[in-house]
């Protein structure tokens, strides 16, 4: 029972005590919660606080930020309202003158006006003038003019033709002499050696019997040669040669060392034949590109088209006159660009322009038309400058000098050709182009004898006294040497000396 009562009462006990914690609790946390609420309500008195200072702070700032804006605005009003005046200032400026002009454009105008009246005037005054004079003398403007001209000259051609002879005269020895320093000077300049190649078209057999090898069997190895090389094989009675006939120098070439490497290996047959002609003609090929090469190093030329080179070494294996053609150009080449520098002209042109002035000569066997022609294709199509062709075509005036280069072109292209030995000719040739040149001396009216003279290089003129004046006898020089250019094909240039004299013969008995 008492046990009972002590659990009872313990149990009171620890009821009561969860009352008295709870109610404990609940006090401690309203104090508690009473202070959260004032930290809070401080914190949020300081940050209004804050707020409002930054916000006073920013309306600060915003104010200031306005009164330079307002101040900067005002700055720009006043720098533009001062644009404006100067822009109005330059505008006025500006009408003001351009109605200056107008009136002085239209001042100029009425003055024309009046000019062009005032010389209509002046013509028809003129014209007037001409018809009274006309009627007066009975004769015409023209025929007036020929008269007078007539009698000028009937009058005064004694004292005319002194003074055109002292005139030519003093020219053309202070001019001759200038020109012989320049070329002389020119020529020493020039290194190039003037050196004889001449393209033969006989080979030497060692032995008679060579002849048999060489037709073959049927004649097929002759057959076999002259179809690779594209040239006739002549095997006649000429003893210990046989002879090579071709239009093309390259391929005649081709064909004689060819046939000189067949003999020398004694091993003569069609195949054999063929592939010593294909060996020839790529080692030709090579020569060529090497020899153009080495004129377009020793000309001092620079950045031409490799296959132009090519053709420019064809000129080796060509010869004019016997002078090779290659060696001609180098030396037109280098003369050219020497009497360029002594003058004051393009050397380089010059130079260039010499060394290609006879490129037409390495494809006119397999292309139609004169040298020239084909050369200024030849270098149009590889893009060689404008300056150079004009310089080149003109060397033979089939075309008309537009340029100094072409002209020193011409005079070097002459003096190479001139110059003793640098050419040879057969007696055949040499005899023939004498008779033309008299020829067509003699077929003029008044001539009385002709003579060429100095291996064709002068020709001398006799005319009859009594048909042909002084004033004639120059005319007619004149056009003797015109015909000569233009009926004759000749090396360099041909001098035409014209003589006339009166002969009187007295005898004292």
């Amino acid at each position: 029972m008492n046990s009972l009562i002590l659990v009872g009462g313990g149990v009171l006990l620890v009821f009561a005590g969860a009352i008295l914690g709870y109610f404990a609790r609940q006090s401690i946390a309203k104090r508690q919660a009473g202070t959260f609420e004032q930290r809070l309500s401080q914190k949020a008195d300081e940050v209004q606080k804050e707020s409002e200072a930054l916000l006073a702070k920013a309306r600060a700032s915003a104010k200031q930020i306005q009164e330079t804006a307002k101040v900067e605005e005002d700055a720009r009003r006043r720098a533009l309202l001062e644009t404006e005046q100067v822009v109005l200032k330059r505008e006025t400026a500006l009408d003001q003158k351009l109605s200056v002009f107008e009136q002085k454009e239209k001042e100029l105008a009425l003055s024309r006006e009046r000019l062009s009246l005032e010389e209509g005037k002046v013509e028809e005054l003129k014209t007037e003038a001409l018809q009274k004079l006309e009627e007066v003398g009975q004769l015409s403007q023209e025929q007036a003019k020929e008269e007078l001209l007539s009698g000028v000259q009937a009058r005064y051609e004694k004292d005319i033709l002194g003074k055109m002879r002292k005139l030519e005269a003093e020219g053309q020895e202070r001019f001759l002499g200038r020109a012989k320093e320049i070329v002389a000077y020119a020529i020493q300049k020039t290194a190039v050696p003037q050196a004889q190649e001449i393209t033969t078209t006989t080979v030497a057999l060692p032995a008679e019997d060579m002849k048999g090898k060489i037709i073959g069997k049927e004649g097929r190895n002759i057959r076999a040669l002259e179809r690779a090389t594209g040239v006739e094989v002549i095997v006649d009675e000429t003893p210990e040669a046989v002879v090579i006939s071709g239009f093309d120098p390259l391929r005649r070439h081709i064909a004689k060392v060819a046939l000189e490497r067949l003999i020398k290996d004694g091993r003569i047959h069609p195949a054999r034949v063929e592939e010593e002609v294909a060996k020839v003609q790529a080692e030709i090929e090579q020569q060529m590109k090497e020899a153009g090469e080495t004129a377009v190093f020793d000309a001092g030329i620079v950045g031409l088209d490799p296959k132009l080179i090519q053709i420019l070494g064809r000129l080796k294996f060509r010869t004019s006159y016997g002078q090779n053609v290659l060696m001609h150009s180098i030396e037109v080449a280098h003369l050219a660009s020497a009497l360029a520098s002594e003058i004051g002209a393009n050397a380089t042109i010059a130079k260039k322009a010499g060394l290609f002035h006879d490129i037409g000569k390495a494809l006119d066997y397999q292309v139609e038309g004169s040298h020239v022609d084909i050369g200024v294709r030849i270098l149009e199509k590889f893009g060689v400058e404008q300056a150079v062709i004009i310089g080149m075509k003109s060397h033979h005036e089939q075309y008309p000098y537009e340029s100094i280069e072409a002209i020193l072109v011409q005079a070097a292209d002459a003096i190479s050709a001139s110059r003793p030995g640098a050419r040879k000719d057969s007696l055949e040739n040499y005899l023939k182009r004498i008779g033309e040149l008299e020829n067509v001396a003699n077929s003029f009216e008044g001539v009385e004898k002709t003579y060429a003279i100095q291996a064709g290089r002068e020709i001398r003129v006799f005319v009859k006294p009594e048909v042909i004046s002084d004033l004639q006898a120059q005319t007619l020089a004149k056009d003797i040497a015109n015909r000569i250019e233009e009926d004759l094909r000749y090396p360099g240039e041909i001098k035409v000396t014209l003589i006339r004299e009166n002969r009187f013969v007295e005898f004292a008995r």
